[in-house]
């Protein structure tokens, strides 16, 4: 394995051993929260202890933080690489210093997001975050499949994260309204992001299996993925090739 086939699998290996195990962790307390909250409505006495509700909200802090975190990674490495490999730093050196600005004001949002108190300054750094992965990943070397949207990693993941951030934002709403209405808008939101990420996992899968080590592309980019064909190599057909007679007597 070449070093740039290291850095391709650091996205979805942080996905595998991080973001997924705290999708089910998340998603119980969840669970417990909410069969807790209709228990103490109901006037029964729960043993589900209190402290479920602020488990919930830490562990869906540190879920929404990976889940941005490796989505920025998702673009980095797509990006960065490319520039490097088609010298975009001397060719177009306004974008390329812009989408640095841009990542760094991402991240900056986010962070700003948590410590945020003010309503207005949380829907602010909400939406600059939301914005900047929306402009990073409309960048040309982002591979987003425009023609199977419906079935896309790239729009699944940005979609989750985007949704992830809108959670961040809203929690203190959540606690302020006793109409449960931001409550149920978490609810709703968050199901649909369940299944987005159930999709990540199957459009994930299906992308790793269609990338090929760095010393494999050269004769992959050759094939049709519309006649789903290869041209036929000149090594494989000499290994292939049946090994010449040799004759077991001469003739005089």
């Amino acid at each position: 394995m070449e070093l740039e086939d290291f850095f391709a699998l650091i996205h979805p290996a942080i996905a595998v051993i991080v973001v997924f195990p705290l999708i089910g962790i998340v998603t119980h307390r969840a669970w417990l929260v909410r069969q807790r909250r209709l228990q103490v409505v109901g006037g029964e006495k729960s043993k589900i202890p209190p402290i479920v509700g602020s488990e919930h909200v830490e562990i869906g802090n540190w879920f929404s933080i990976s889940v941005v975190g490796v989505t920025l990674l998702g673009m980095a490495y797509p990006i960065f690489s490319k520039f490097l490999k088609n010298d975009i730093f001397s060719k177009e050196p306004v974008r390329a210093f812009l989408v640095i600005a841009i990542f760094i004001g991402v991240i900056a949002s986010f962070i700003f997001l948590f410590k945020a108190k003010v309503k207005i300054w949380r829907n602010i750094f909400a939406a600059a975050t939301s914005i900047g992965l929306i402009v990073l990943g409309a960048q040309p070397e982002i591979f987003r499949r425009d023609n199977e949207w419906f079935f896309s990693h790239y729009y699944y993941g940005l979609v989750a994260a985007i949704l992830m951030i809108v959670s961040v934002a809203i929690t203190q709403d959540i606690y302020k309204d006793k109409q449960n209405r931001w409550r149920n808008i978490h609810i709703i939101l968050n199901c649909f992001a369940l299944l987005l990420f159930i999709g990540q996992g199957m459009t994930g899968s299906r992308d790793l299996l269609s990338i090929p080590y760095s010393w494999q592309k050269e004769f992959l980019r050759q094939c049709d993925s519309k006649t789903r064909t290869c041209p036929k190599s000149t090594a494989l057909n000499s290994d292939l090739a049946p090994a010449p007679q040799i004759p077991t007597s001469l003739s005089i």
